[in-house]
């Protein structure tokens, strides 16, 4: 599990992030998306983008949430539930730690959105994500991405339906890829973040998962076969 979930995905995650940030792919892509648009972020608030995937979203992550602590306690009150006790408390670790660590990485880099660049029609100018930030003219907080975290931070579902119903280990993966994706591709048409941003956010949420997964293996055993 190691070298298949951790050491080989972190690899090619600092290959990603080091071509996105030497490569200028991220302006090329926000830069067809502004285009697109006719030279404005059209979609930053249109019902779509802005009201069904950003706080919509934001309402079925609160629900998730919600279902999440109803299930930790009815498991202290329910036999058939007292099972999954230990997984719903890693699901649940899991989830907050992936929205601190992302909203402390917000506070920490000041990295502005491209709605806020002037080759957007805003005020500040472009930096790439580790170079100072400090007199950009932006307002920052933008990196790495918020939004999609609300996606990428339950990867923890992965390694839960993974210990206890490892036959759907690749569909709760799937959906959660999908779910972070959606996210983060609808706060790009908005302007609100660069492909960067959201690799970072995927890339930090993944780590944290597959780290406390391999503690929660040491406590309780994945039923998984062999893993590399």
């Amino acid at each position: 599990m190691v070298a298949s979930h951790l050491l080989r995905p972190l690899i090619a995650f600092l290959l990603v992030v080091t071509l996105l940030e030497f490569s200028g792919i991220d302006l090329w892509v926000a830069d067809q998306l502004y285009h697109w648009s006719g030279d404005m972020w059209v979609w930053r608030d249109a019902w779509l983008t802005a009201t069904l995937i950003h706080a919509g979203g934001r309402k079925l992550v609160a629900v998730l949430a919600l279902t999440l602590l109803l299930l930790l306690v009815a498991s202290y009150r329910l036999p058939s539930l007292r099972h999954f006790r230990s997984g719903l408390w890693y699901l649940l670790v899991t989830a907050v730690l992936s929205g601190l660590v992302i909203n402390i990485g917000k506070r920490l880099t000041q990295i502005d959105c491209p709605w806020d660049l002037l080759r957007y029609g805003g005020t500040a100018d472009y930096v790439r994500n580790f170079m100072s930030h400090a007199h950009t003219g932006g307002v920052g907080g933008c990196f790495p991405a918020g939004h999609s975290s609300a996606g990428y931070g339950w990867f923890g579902f992965y390694y839960f339906v993974r210990h206890y119903w490892p036959r759907w280990q690749w569909w709760a993966l799937a959906s959660v890829l999908l779910l972070g994706l959606v996210f983060g591709i609808g706060q790009q048409l908005r302007g609100a973040h660069f492909v960067s941003h959201d690799v970072w956010t995927l890339g930090l949420c993944w780590f944290i998962a597959t780290t406390l997964a391999l503690w929660w293996r040491r406590s309780m055993p994945l039923t998984t076969g062999t893993d590399g």
